[in-house]
């Protein structure tokens, strides 16, 4: 007997996955629950397990081909290495009654597709859209704001032109062909879903936001040593290393109370206020950047912001990521530091307002009192949306972001 090998529920939102990579081939014996299969959605990569022990049957779906909730990928069938062992030789069997031709059912009907979200509705009204003419990324097809966005609003009827000729369009330039010599040493490959998103949701942050970048240094003697007094005695009782991460979102968290437009998004002619810090934390893989989430984090501590990363760190490097991990956020940080990235002008996280930029720590000369002297030094780069956030806030936002990491003290006396 075969037991079908289906598409999970991918989460909310997300309706279909690109096969990454097929970990087995056919005739291979699986165990049950073995990975078999990669899928990779817009969002996050996951491993399909095997439904049951057997031998991997025909694979229906190929690396590089898109899937929607549910498809069949292939099937597991019972028997080979991994089949339970043989029973005892039965009796001489007996000629079995025919069986009945199956009767076919008629496949059911499709569900209804889903009204469109609030937001969208709002949206295209306010855009002279037909909801019912834009095509629903949703859940059973629902128009969701992001579609509306996407869709061009009708252009009013074009007055006359005037006699005058127009001038004749400037052509776009042609794709120039790589020479033989030069082709044969390229390689192609198709961006995976993951690339994709990142690429187009990086552009429509530039599009759509009135983006501009504030910068400010900040010193890091006092939040250096600090660590270094306390690292140790830190990881003993926490079980994980004090970074530097810890005391950006702490400082954060704090001057967005103070800022609560840099913590607000735009949703139509709207602004919301978020009354919470869910701090989307940039973490670099193999595949491309995510960003999962600490939520409620003003309401947590320096050890429980520390675990939080970490644990995020090593999930994102083996794909392990929930959808739900990564949604939500109100404001990012994003650590080019340790990468080596002296300066940097960061791009929103759309649908949010503002992104801070952490860089690399260097040592350069400082006047302290009248005298010069080496600080190890940080640029930090504010990266916000100005219709919504003024250079006032965006300023004052990275100046208690600065104070309170050059006066670690700060940080504790909530000042």
């Amino acid at each position: 007997m075969a037991t079908e090998i289906k598409v999970p529920t991918l989460g909310e939102f997300v309706t279909e996955a690109t096969i990454g990579k097929w970990f087995k081939k056919p005739g291979d014996a699986v165990k049950a629950d073995e990975p078999l299969v990669e899928l990779e959605t817009d969002k996050v990569t996951l491993e399909v397990n095997a439904p049951a022990a057997g031998v991997l049957g025909d694979i229906l779906v190929k690396t590089g081909e898109t899937v929607g909730v549910g498809a069949v990928l292939g099937s597991v069938e019972a028997g080979g290495a991994a089949a339970a062992p043989a029973a005892a030789p039965a009796p001489a069997a007996t000629p079995a009654p025919a069986a009945p031709a199956p009767v076919a059912t008629p496949a059911p009907a499709a569900a209804p597709a889903m009204p469109a979200s609030p937001a969208a509705a709002k949206i295209a009204a306010d855009r002279g859209l037909d909801v019912a003419q834009i095509e629903g990324s949703g859940r059973r097809g629902q128009v969701l704001k992001g579609d509306v966005l996407a869709t061009e609003a009708p252009k009013p009827a074009a007055a006359p032109a005037p006699a005058a000729p127009a001038p004749a369009p400037v052509p776009a330039a042609p794709r120039v062909a790589s020479p033989a010599a030069d082709a044969a040493r390229e390689e192609r490959v198709r961006m995976t879903k993951l690339r994709q998103t990142i690429a187009r949701r990086l552009k429509e942050a530039q599009a759509n936001a009135a983006m501009l970048t504030t910068f400010n240094e900040v010193d890091m003697t006092n939040v250096m040593a600090l660590r270094n007094h306390y690292k140790d005695l830190f990881e003993k009782k926490h079980g994980v290393k004090l970074g530097f991460m810890s005391f950006f979102v702490r400082a954060v968290t704090q001057a967005l109370k103070e800022m609560p437009a840099v913590n607000a998004e735009i949703d139509g002619q709207d602004i919301i206020y978020k009354n919470y810090c869910h701090i989307g934390v940039a973490v670099g893989t193999d595949k491309g950047l995510v960003v999962p989430v600490i939520r409620d984090a003003e309401t947590l501590g320096l050890a429980a912001v520390e675990k939080t990363i970490a644990d995020f760190g090593r999930r994102a490097r083996d794909g392990q990521l929930k959808i739900e991990e990564m949604q939500g956020g109100t404001f990012t940080i994003s650590n080019g530091g340790v990468y080596g990235s002296l300066m940097s002008t960061p791009i929103l996280n759309a649908p949010q307002s503002a992104i801070l930029g952490m860089h690399k720590i260097q040592e350069r000369p400082m006047v302290v009192g009248g005298q010069i002297v080496a600080r190890p030094m940080m640029y930090l780069a504010l990266s916000y949306d100005h219709r919504i956030i003024d250079g006032k806030e965006a300023v004052t936002f990275l100046v208690r972001v600065k104070e309170s990491l050059e006066d670690p003290a700060r940080l504790v006396l909530d000042l």
